[in-house]
């Protein structure tokens, strides 16, 4: 083997802990700086917390409805600090796990906040003071943080953050959430079913912008089935506190209104984080967004510098980052490595559930190809059916000349878990034929894939499909 180098990790989220085992097992030296907590945003604050939180709302609900199984539940009790609690009890040990791992990789760990010196010096303010630290390769995996909009400074007390939000004192009479996107509907929904009245504030015509639309108008009528308010074409312009009253001040189409509620979320998106990481001192430029830009291998412009996860581009997804870390890892162990993905899913933990992978239909159609579509409905599913969710389907977007499956669109149970099959099909190529003809388990929900699949030739057989 070549000599090890000495790589310098410096985020320890998604990307930069699984980069730097990756590194480790590779045969690298190894560094990791890390400034607040091993995991990052995702395990700490982000991802594991909040599905945590929301698995507690679903259960909440499924007990709500159990007594058309001739299941009765009385005397139900919501706890929130033993549910805080809880949810603190996972992610201390996924944490804890994290740590492990890198100590048993021989992984080196700093805690505190670093900056660039050169393109091989790394200075890190621990509390113990600054600590330098060289190395022939950096890579920058600092993750990203909420953007705060004007007139709603992140206090974790009347304004949460998505932080703020899984780290609750109480479940709010009336929570506005602004943002309705996949972070705000889901902490919306999941208050939603622990009690709370929720509005939810979104800019654009609809909500989820940027998901396939048939999908979204399924998870637009459960949130009228939830009893949540949506708000469409409406801005929040800023708030007032009047007692234990919150006035949020909104820009509607039909001009300006007051909604009085107790709690604001503010959930309009994230930004990379580079904040004193001290990029301009090895020549490194943020674009217009923030990122960093990078090619197919993870190099920045500086060629011993890597940049992967949140800072090196959209999708701001952890697995992205994580695939990020592999590649960079490879490619300096000596690999032949690069990105070379045909598609990124993305899960929503709305209710139902959403997960989409690969192109939407007008993207299809937007790039040149010819398309056909199939769908099959959770309502013929007998699966679903015994789980009491019956609501969303699968679509399928398929080339009309080869059959090709370019992309699959889903809502409805456990389609977080289904998206998996169809990433793998698109990742390999397969027809709608290939998996048509691949046989599913029955009864599981998977089989609304095969259905989906056969839908798109007109063969669907739980379905009927009037003949063209």
């Amino acid at each position: 083997m070549s000599t090890p180098k000495k790589v310098i990790v410096i985020g320890a989220g998604p990307a930069g802990y699984v980069c730097a085992i990756r590194l480790a097992q590779l045969g690298q030296q190894v560094t990791v700086v890390e400034k607040e907590y091993l995991g990052g945003t995702c395990l700490n604050v982000g991802c594991i917390p909040s599905k945590a939180m929301i698995a507690a709302g679903s259960l909440v609900d499924r007990i709500g409805h159990a007594s058309a199984m001739g299941i009765t539940v009385e005397g139900l009790k919501l706890e929130i600090e033993k549910l805080v609690a809880w949810k603190a009890g996972i992610v201390a040990r996924l944490t804890g796990g994290i740590g492990v791992l890198l100590r048993n990789h021989k992984i080196d760990v700093v805690m505190g906040s670093a900056s660039l010196v050169d393109k091989n010096t790394v200075s890190v303010q621990t509390k113990e003071g600054e600590k330098k630290l060289s190395g022939d390769v950096i890579v920058l995996a600092t993750g990203s943080v909420p953007i705060a909009i004007p007139g709603f400074d992140f206090d974790e007390q009347s304004v949460w953050s998505s932080t703020g939000a899984l780290a609750p004192k109480r479940v709010p009479k009336h929570l506005v959430v602004i943002g309705g996107g996949y972070i705000g509907l889901e902490l919306g929904m999941m208050y939603s079913k622990l009690g709370a009245k929720v509005t939810v504030l979104e800019a654009t015509p609809g909500a989820l912008p940027g998901q396939d639309r048939d999908c979204v108008k399924v998870i637009e009528r459960s949130i009228k089935k939830l009893g949540m308010t949506l708000m469409t074409e409406t801005f929040a312009q800023g708030y007032e506190k009047k007692g234990d009253e919150l006035h949020v001040r909104v820009k509607t189409p039909k001009g300006e209104q007051v909604v009085v509620c107790d709690q604001i979320a503010s959930c309009v998106g994230r930004k990379p984080y580079s904040a004193g990481l001290g990029l301009e001192k090895v020549g490194l430029k943020l674009d217009a967004k923030g990122f960093l830009t990078i090619d197919k291998q993870m190099r920045t412009s500086v060629p011993n510098i890597y940049a992967i996860g949140d800072l090196a581009g959209q999708p701001m997804l952890a697995h992205k980052g994580s695939k990020e870390g592999l590649v960079a890892a490879g490619v300096i162990a000596g690999q032949k490595e690069e990105w070379d993905v045909r598609c990124v899913p993305a899960v929503i933990f709305t209710a139902p559930e959403m997960a989409s992978v690969g192109l939407l239909e007008e993207q299809a159609i937007a790039a040149g190809r010819k398309v056909k579509t199939g769908s099959f409905p959770f309502a013929a599913s007998g699966r679903a059916m015994s789980l009491m969710e019956t609501d969303g389907f699968v679509k399928m977007v398929v080339d009309a000349e080869t059959d090709e499956i370019l992309g699959v669109h889903m809502v409805g149970p456990e389609v977080t878990e289904l998206i998996a099959e169809a990433a793998l099909a698109i990742e390999l190529g397969a027809t709608a034929e290939d998996l048509s003809r691949t046989i599913h388990a029955h009864p599981t929900l998977p089989e609304a894939m095969m259905e989906a699949a056969e839908a798109v030739h007109h063969m669907a057989v739980h379905v009927f499909q009037p003949k063209k």
